[in-house]
């Protein structure tokens, strides 16, 4: 039986979720922008892969924030081959890709300059063993169907290959390139991928509330002690097949090193729709203008398996293209959407929007201290042209992110 002492935190998570926020001046709003074009030129077949590469559940790289700070800046000639994408159908054949640019403002996309550390010269940190809980566990896991359906965790979907995944159009699967690709080639499963829904195994499932840990807090405001999550029999995965699947060659070259990492996304499409409601992808706001700073991603980590795992954290470091958090996580929450809840005042409502899909775990040492980072790449504004593109299949849906 659920204790009295467990209402207020229940009430704190739906209001955290659920209730728009204190009207006010100060509130955080969407701001949009016109966005680039970007237009596939021309498309070609590869050879096929032969789908022999283990799947990743995760990446690490030893590049930390300051290291891809003092990346050089990519060219216009250079963007152009790294958004070129591989598109791997379900029969297995493969495709590449050019791409087009149009209406690029570098201004937008800025990378910070080069800053050498003491030495006068780039340093690499060392790279050590990583790990995905920083301090207590601040996970939530969501149970019963009245939550797991409900916008926003209805958006969550389990990938076949065993990362997780965000909807983001009637038919259409946001999740890191490397959970279908290792850099070099295509992992298995890829050729056959699905995607996993959670449904109630019968109709009269008993309604149940979200677990909730001793506080509704993270690691960094004292939360609780860690604890052993609650099973959730009364759901099972519904699947679909994927049609295609598009990957950035940035991810492709990079293979997840110093500038790889920055393309871990990839966008499937299903074979049929989902009929679900899906989220809005929007352009990754600097994060000192996110709500309380604050970033939110669910996904089905594998430590709590069959389970739906809600967090939130303070946003920390950024580049143009990473965001750094400290979100709890474990493998298997790769290629969940993060997203952010801000006020549209065009259409005069709070809305959440996809800006990130979380990569993978760092770990380095730089200067003799250890840092550990948790990694998620930003929807940059030519991100958001390209991705936005693979769904809506033309351009001028396109202009405003």
């Amino acid at each position: 039986m659920r204790s009295r002492a467990a209402l207020p935190r229940f009430t704190s998570l739906l209001l955290l979720l659920f209730l728009p926020l204190a009207l006010s001046s100060s509130r955080p709003q969407w701001v949009l922008q016109r966005v680039p074009v970007v237009l596939p030129q021309q498309t070609k077949d590869q050879p096929a892969p032969d789908f022999l590469s283990p799947a990743r559940l995760e990446v690490s790289s030893h590049c930390d924030p300051e290291c891809h700070k003092r990346a050089p800046r990519p060219s216009y000639w250079d963007l152009q081959r790294l958004l070129a994408y591989e598109t791997l159908h379900s029969n297995g054949q493969l495709t590449e890709t050019a791409i087009g640019i149009y209406g690029y403002n570098p201004s937008s996309n800025t990378i910070p300059a080069y800053a050498p550390g003491p030495s006068g010269k780039a340093e690499r940190p060392h790279a050590r063993r990583k790990r995905e809980i920083f301090g207590h566990d601040g996970r939530f896991s969501i149970a019963g169907q009245n939550f797991l359906l409900q916008y926003p965790f209805s958006v969550s979907v389990k990938l076949s290959t065993g990362c997780s995944g965000t909807l983001v159009g009637d038919r259409h699967v946001l999740t890191a390139a490397h959970c279908v690709h290792d850099g070099k080639n295509y992992v298995k499963g890829a050729q056959k991928l699905r995607v996993g829904f959670l449904k109630p195994k019968q109709r009269d499932a008993h309604v149940s509330t979200p677990y909730l840990p001793n506080t509704f807090t993270n690691h960094v405001e004292g939360g609780p002690a860690p604890y052993s999550p609650p099973t959730n029999g009364k759901m099972k995965f519904q699947w679909i097949r994927a049609k295609r699947t598009h990957v950035p060659k940035g991810w492709i070259k990079g293979n997840a090193n110093d500038i790889g990492m920055d393309y871990d996304y990839a966008l499937l499409e299903l074979k049929k729709p989902h009929k679900r409601r899906h989220m809005k992808l929007g352009v990754s706001p600097p994060a000192q203008r996110l709500p309380g700073r604050r970033v939110h991603f669910s996904g089905f980590d594998n430590d709590r398996p069959g389970q739906l795992v809600y967090r939130f954290c303070r946003a920390g470091e950024e580049t143009s293209d990473l965001l750094y958090q400290h979100c709890d996580a474990q493998p298997g929450a790769s290629g969940s959407g993060v997203y952010a809840r801000m006020w549209d005042g065009r259409r005069r409502r709070w809305e959440r929007k996809v800006i990130g899909v979380f990569s993978g775990h760092q770990w380095v040492e730089r200067q003799g201290a250890s840092q550990e980072f948790n990694v998620a790449v930003r929807i940059t504004p030519l991100k958001y042209a390209q991705i936005c593109y693979w769904i809506k299949g033309n351009f001028m849906d396109c202009r405003e992110g």
